[in-house]
């Protein structure tokens, strides 16, 4: 079978069945959080046929048999692949690591408020800031990884260069359960702003460990995102 190289953010709404209704906070939270390791953690660091295992089981909640026939495995192989996917994580995450807010909490928006005027004011100090000591920049399915205040200012300081004098602007929206922003810039011969694509934020404590960029247009429809916005909207 072909098998995926890598996934696609997926809109919150498109998420809703995943936590059931009956669940408290606690429950839906620890959901969330599922969800955000499988499609952000394993998007980046996993092999294809461990990160289909891992995203079908610990997140959906599928068993082990269910999966085997889906990949048309064995239940064996399955079990074998979740094992070395969970131990791939926790290699890669800290073991302090500080819980996000909740989603959509005043603790949360601060945080988001902050990036997105510091991001929309090309003040990459002040991005960079809000990023964890050992914070990771990715543009799936571009082979690029920038990791670490250093780098990734580095990277920040090259683009912002490359549009100087154009406007940013971010839209606000949700991928994968997490925090995440259409990104948006000038057109410099139109009175446009164009779709630059979903930034992904994974927060961690009171900052972000890790912004994860996709550039795909095709994604447009599944967020309500526009392709273009007024400059002065």
């Amino acid at each position: 079978m072909t098998e995926p190289l890598w996934l696609e953010p997926y809109p919150d709404a498109m998420l809703e069945g995943v936590a059931h209704a009956a669940l408290g906070p606690e429950a839906r939270y620890e959901t969330r959080e599922a969800v955000a390791l499988a499609f952000v953690a394993g998007l980046q660091h996993l092999p294809p046929r461990q990160r289909a295992v891992l995203v079908l089981r610990d997140v959906l909640g599928l068993r082990a048999a269910e999966v085997a026939g889906m990949l048309d495995a064995s239940e064996a192989s399955v079990n074998s692949a979740l094992q070395r996917a969970r131990a791939t994580l926790d290699a890669r995450l800290p073991a302090s690591r500080d819980r996000a807010p909740l989603p959509r909490s005043a603790r949360e928006r601060e945080l988001l408020g902050r990036f997105a005027d510091a991001f929309e004011d090309g003040d990459i100090d002040s991005v960079v800031a809000l990023l964890t000591d050992d914070a990771l920049l990715t543009m799936p399915p571009q082979p690029l990884e920038y990791q670490g205040h250093e780098a990734i200012g580095a990277f920040l300081v090259d683009r912002f260069a490359t549009h100087a004098g154009r406007r940013v602007r971010l839209v606000p929206t949700r991928a994968n359960s997490q925090p995440a922003f259409g990104h948006y810039i000038e057109d410099p011969h139109a009175p446009v702003a164009r779709f630059f694509g979903v930034l992904v934020l994974t927060l961690e404590g009171n900052r972000i460990a890790a912004v994860t960029r996709f550039g795909d247009t095709a994604i447009l429809s599944r967020f309500g995102l526009p392709r273009t916005l007024g400059v002065d909207d």
